[in-house]
């Protein structure tokens, strides 16, 4: 099979060309997210689809992921289903943005109400709530892991990407502010600085 080259940042923030696997079929989108969406138990599961998409299978570079988590996280709605359907139609088109989103929510969907259905008040009891926890650490970790790659990239793109992000995150963890104000200033922020930046770079 033939690797094809895409656009992504090289390590010193400059373009560089990086190696990802061949187009996945309509078939293999959705048992990829299905195998995502049925193994990520306590959340995390944004780095989850990091680690899988990006770092595994290479559908997609580190840019392309981060940028389209950037982009769904903006969005109403879940994010990760947002990033199933950008990842989906990123890969496939539109074709691909349902299979990406009915193998991340139906398969889960099904097996969250037959263990219900099965299991019953054990699922209430102080025993799952324990695992639960114990995974959730695990989960946490993996959101790290990726939030701390996506401030280095951040960084590495100047002061004033920099700035911004710094100031969103401190608005949103230090002073609590509300997230649609947020969003409704740093976004407009942010679009202006990248469009100034390449017609900089244009020049």
């Amino acid at each position: 099979m033939y690797s094809i080259k895409r656009q992504g940042f090289g390590e010193e923030g400059g373009m560089a060309e990086q190696a990802v696997a061949p187009l996945p079929s309509l078939v293999q989108i959705f048992l990829a997210f299905t195998k995502v969406g049925l193994t990520s138990f306590g959340g995390g599961l944004s780095g989850w689809m990091m680690r899988e998409f990006v770092q595994n299978r290479r559908w997609l570079t580190e840019g392309e992921f981060l940028d389209g988590l950037s982009l769904c996280q903006a969005l109403p709605g879940v994010n990760v289903v947002n990033l199933s359907i950008w990842i989906g139609y990123r890969l496939r088109g539109g074709r691909g943005a349902l299979a990406g989103a009915a193998g991340m929510v139906v398969p889960s969907l099904i097996l969250a109400v037959a263990v219900v259905a099965l299991a019953g008040k054990a699922v209430q009891g102080p025993t799952a709530h324990w695992l639960l926890a114990g995974v959730a650490a695990a989960a946490l970790g993996l959101s790290l892991q990726m939030g701390l790659r996506a401030a280095w990239r951040v960084a590495k793109r100047g002061v004033a990407p920099t700035v911004i992000f710094a100031a969103t995150f401190l608005a949103l963890f230090a002073l609590r502010l509300p997230l649609l104000w947020v969003v409704g200033v740093m976004a407009p922020m942010g679009i202006a600085q990248a469009a100034w930046s390449l017609k900089r770079k244009g020049r």
